[in-house]
C-alpha cells in the first residue's frame, strides 16, 4: 500500500471511530433535556441508552465472522451509511418507543464499525508490527477522544439547539465520512472461504493464548470505561464547572490517546513488552492521583497520564491478538471488543455501586489497580507468546 493511501484509510477511519464513538458518548448528558422534551423521568429516557447498548453488545459478536467471509471494507462501509442514517432519525424520534427503535438499529450498525477497522487494519499492516501498533494506535486515539469530547460537543449543540440537533449533527458528520469511504477504502475479499459463526468461535476458544489475550482487554475495559463513565461528574463536582468545561477537561485524555497512539509501535519496538508494565504503572499512577486534585490543570493531567497509559497498553495487545488467528481477524476483534466492552459494563455496574457506599474516590483507585494489573499480566503474558527482539537483533 502507497504511504497516501495508508494515511488516507487511517485518516477516514479514525474519522468514523471518533463519531461513531461520540455517538454513543454524546446521549448521557442529553437525559435530561430528553426526558423533558418526551415527557418522561429520567429512568426512561435512559432506557433509550440501553436501547443502544444491547445490541451493540450482541452485534459486535456477529459482524466480525461476516467480515472476514465478505470482506472487511464491505462490512464497514455498510455499517457505516446504516449508523449515519439511524443516528441522523434519532432526530426525528416523538416519543420513547420511536426513541428507542432507532437507538437500537444504530447501535446495531455501529458495533461493527470498532471491530471490523481494527481487524481491516490488521490485514493491511499486519506485515510490520511496528506499523500496524501505530496505525491501530492512532484510530483508537481517534476513537477514544470521539468519546472524551462528545460531552464538550453535545453539550455545545444541545445549548445552540437541542438535543435533536446532536442527533443530527452526528450523523451528517457519519454520511459524509461514509461516502469518503467509498472512494478511500479498497474493496478486497474475504478471507474465509465460508461463513460459519459456530466455526469462527470454536476456533478461537480453542486457542489458549487468545483467550488469555482478550481476558486481559476484560481488565482495560473494566478500568478505563468502568471509571471513565463517572469522570464528567466528578470534574464538575471538584471545579463547579459548566458541562462545556468539563467537556474540554475530559478530552485532555482522548487527546493523550491521540498523541500516544501514534509512537505506540515505536515504543514498543524499542522497549520491548517491558513498556506494557511501564505503561501500566504508569496509568496507575495518574488515575489513582485523579482522586486528589481540586485543580483543573491537574485533573487534566491526571486525565491525559491515564490515556496516554492506556494507549500504549490497547494496541499492543490487539495486534497480538489478531496474530494468533490472522485469517480469522475479524472473528477476533469482535471477540476482543465484546470483551473491552462487557468489562466496561461490568466496571461501570461495580462502580456505581462503589460510588453509592463510598463516592468517587475509590472509583479511581480501583480502575487504577486493574490497570496496573493489566499491564502487569500483559508483559508476562507476551513475554511467552510474543516476544519482542531489540533492534540490533532483528532481521
Amino acid at each position: 500500500m502507497q504511504a497516501a493511501d495508508a494515511r488516507k484509510m487511517i485518516l477516514v477511519l479514525g474519522m468514523m471511530a471518533f463519531w461513531c464513538n461520540g455517538d454513543n458518548y454524546a446521549a448521557a448528558p442529553l437525559l435530561v433535556e430528553i426526558a423533558r422534551d418526551l415527557h418522561l423521568d429520567i429512568s426512561e429516557a435512559a432506557l433509550s441508552v440501553i436501547a443502544y447498548m444491547l445490541p451493540f453488545g450482541l452485534f459486535t459478536l456477529i459482524f466480525g465472522p461476516r467480515a472476514d467471509r465478505f470482506g472487511k471494507a464491505r462490512v464497514i462501509n455498510l455499517a457505516a451509511f446504516g449508523t449515519a442514517v439511524f443516528s441522523t432519525l434519532g432526530a426525528a424520534a416523538f416519543d420513547l418507543a420511536s426513541l428507542s427503535v432507532i437507538r437500537a438499529v444504530n447501535g446495531a450498525f455501529a458495533a461493527a464499525i470498532l471491530p471490523v477497522t481494527m481487524s481491516l487494519i490488521g490485514d493491511r499492516f499486519g506485515h510490520d508490527p511496528k506499523e500496524v501498533q501505530n496505525a491501530l494506535g492512532k484510530v483508537l486515539g481517534m476513537m477514544f477522544l470521539g468519546g472524551a469530547s462528545a460531552t464538550a460537543i453535545g453539550g455545545t449543540l444541545a445549548y445552540l439547539g437541542s438535543w435533536r440537533l446532536v442527533y443530527l449533527v452526528y450523523g451528517i458528520a457519519e454520511l459524509v465520512t461514509a461516502f469518503v469511504m467509498l472512494r478511500v477504502l479498497e474493496k478486497e475479499p474475504g478471507t474465509v472461504a465460508r461463513m460459519n459463526i459456530r466455526t469462527a468461535y470454536q476456533d478461537a476458544f480453542a486457542n489458549p493464548a487468545l483467550l488469555k489475550t482478550v481476558s486481559i482487554i476484560f481488565l482495560v475495559g473494566a478500568s478505563v470505561f468502568g471509571s471513565f463513565t463517572y469522570a464528567g461528574k466528578f470534574v464538575e463536582i471538584r471545579t463547579g464547572y459548566n458541562i462545556l468545561l468539563v467537556g474540554l477537561i475530559l478530552s485532555f485524555f482522548g487527546l493523550a490517546t491521540v498523541a500516544g497512539g501514534r509512537k505506540a509501535g515505536v515504543l514498543r519496538q524499542k522497549f520491548g513488552n517491558k513498556l506494557l508494565l511501564a505503561a501500566g504503572a504508569f496509568a496507575g499512577m495518574a488515575w489513582a492521583l485523579m482522586s486528589a486534585w481540586h485543580s483543573p490543570v491537574l485533573l487534566s493531567l491526571s486525565l491525559a497520564g491515564f490515556g496516554l497509559g492506556f494507549i500504549m497498553i490497547q494496541p499492543t495487545l490487539i495486534a497480538t491478538a489478531q496474530q494468533l488467528m490472522p485469517a480469522r481477524r475479524g472473528t477476533v476483534m469482535s471477540l476482543a471488543s465484546f470483551n473491552m466492552f462487557v468489562g466496561g459494563g461490568i466496571g461501570t455496574f461495580i462502580n456505581g455501586k462503589v460510588l453509592d457506599a463510598w463516592g468517587f474516590e475509590p472509583i479511581f483507585i480501583f480502575a487504577a489497580a486493574l490497570i496496573l494489573l493489566a499491564g502487569i499480566i500483559a508483559t508476562v503474558l507476551l513475554q511467552k507468546i510474543a516476544p519482542v527482539l531489540p533492534p540490533r537483533m532483528q532481521p
